[in-house]
């Protein structure tokens, strides 16, 4: 009898038919028609000075030159897309899209074309608003919410795919919180909706004809889809276009630090069981950082009520932030807790945070540390390893393949700090390491200048 009932029961759950919270079209025709009215193209055009070399006077090529002929500017064109916001005129797309152009043109799926003028642009998002100016209201599109976005929901792109117009592609959302390493602000939507050159700033639709991305960037080794192809989310979008529109560029919020996400091994040299928050590698002078007493090495893990993940969580969020907004920020110092109130300045774009220059030393002296070979740094090791004037610490001359820093340290690496502390000399290190032992067992953090690039590192002493 219970046999029976289990048969009985496994037969029910068999023929159920599965339950989708989302689910797939019959088709996508009645959403295409409806909005690729919205969608246009873009195209621009750009003098560019001419660029071909001129054989010297007295060469004995020289009477070439009037062969070539004189060497003037020449024009250059390029295609995208982009989708109307309001019915007034104004329309959204990349920057890279309309990036130094002289004459921008809009042409709507009917075969109108209008002149158009940037309102405001945004490098460090590619986004960019322009306006026309219709005899009549256009058809518009909204933003949706991009957080709603799943993986796995279905998705429609309307674009401009090399030059062709028109062209609607359909695909699911592949993943979210995507970082391609383009920018501070990397949050991309990945699909596998077909993207190719010309879709750049069109939209990527969810199923209830919203805007949930922007259509950025492609990862192709050949130039065309493989089905990897990233949207700026909405969410972020509209954040940056309603600034846009209000003031012509972007006011962002500022914290004054360089920061970076850390390992399972440098968690632990602060207590922690898992990788979180954002170490602190240099904090600008007279930075808003600065002025609340956080330093290099602290471990940011709470912005106000927000928890911390990593380095992006905290660049994206303080640039969110109301520039003159008072914020509790929650830290570890070493192994200790501490919060400390700082106000939030505003961004200036251009502002590039670099480590402070440190004292340079001119002889080099030798040493092994932590299964290193450390030298001082001199003219002949900065040549050798190409390291700048302004990095001050021991670059490493050699690894011991048994040691714990054989695949996380390369030789010509820097090591600037060891335990959040400066290093120029062995004897700085060795003294720091030793006062590090004395405080209990566990890994050793370094601060690590990879060609410019600061690291955080922790390795077991």
């Amino acid at each position: 009898m219970k046999i029976a009932i289990w048969i009985v029961a496994g037969l029910v759950l068999l023929l159920a038919p599965p339950v989708f919270a989302h689910p797939a079209p019959d088709g996508f025709a009645e959403l295409a028609a409806r909005l690729s009215p919205s969608v246009v193209n873009i195209s621009t055009s750009q003098k560019v000075e001419g660029d071909l070399p001129l054989f010297p006077e007295g060469s004995p090529l020289e009477r070439f030159n009037d062969t070539f002929g004189p060497n003037e500017p020449r024009t250059e064109n390029s295609l995208g897309s982009g989708f109307v916001v309001d019915p007034d005129g104004i329309i959204i797309t990349n920057d890279h899209v309309i990036k130094g152009a002289d004459e921008i043109d809009i042409t709507f799926p009917d075969g109108t074309t209008l002149n158009a003028d940037v309102i405001g642009r945004d490098a460090a998002t590619d986004l960019a608003v322009l306006r026309v100016k219709p005899e009549g209201k256009l058809p518009a599109i909204s933003l949706g919410n991009s957080d709603t976005a799943l993986a796995g929901d279905w998705v429609l792109a309307i674009g401009n795919p090399f030059g062709l117009g028109g062209s609607l592609s359909v695909g699911i959302v592949s993943a979210r919180n995507r970082d391609i390493q383009s920018g501070r602000y990397d949050d991309f939507i990945q699909t596998d909706a077909a993207i190719n050159k010309g879709n750049s700033g069109g939209p990527l639709f969810n199923m209830d004809g919203e805007v949930i991305g922007v259509n950025s960037a492609i990862l192709s080794p050949t130039g065309g889809s493989v089905g990897i192809g990233f949207a700026i989310p909405s969410n972020l979008v509209l954040h940056v276009v309603d600034q846009l529109l209000e003031y012509g560029h972007t006011k962002r919020g500022w914290l004054g630090v360089s920061v970076r996400s850390i390992t399972h091994e440098v968690a632990q040299t602060y207590g922690l069981d898992k990788p979180t928050g954002a170490i602190v590698l240099s904090v600008t002078a007279g930075g808003p950082a600065e002025k609340s007493g956080l330093e290099t090495g602290d471990l940011i893990t709470h912005f106000g009520e927000q928890v911390i993940a990593d380095s992006r969580g905290l660049t994206r969020i303080a640039a969110d932030s109301p520039i003159g907004e008072k914020v509790e920020l929650h830290y570890i110092r070493g192994k200790t807790s501490h919060e400390t109130s700082v106000t939030i300045g505003r961004l200036e774009e251009e502002e590039i945070t670099e480590p402070e220059e440190r004292k340079k030393t001119s002889s080099p002296v030798e040493g092994q540390i932590l299964g290193m070979s450390l030298s001082t740094l001199n003219d002949t090791l900065r040549r050798r390893y190409n390291v700048r004037s302004t990095v001050s610490g021991l670059i490493v001359t050699d690894i011991d393949a048994d040691s714990d820093a054989m695949g996380k340290i390369r030789v010509g690496d820097v090591v600037e700090e060891i335990g959040w502390t400066s290093v120029a000399t062995l004897e700085d290190a060795k003294a720091r390491i030793a006062a590090l032992q004395k405080t209990g067992p566990g890994p050793v953090a370094l601060l690590i200048n990879r060609r410019g690039e600061l690291l955080p590192r922790a390795l077991k002493y």
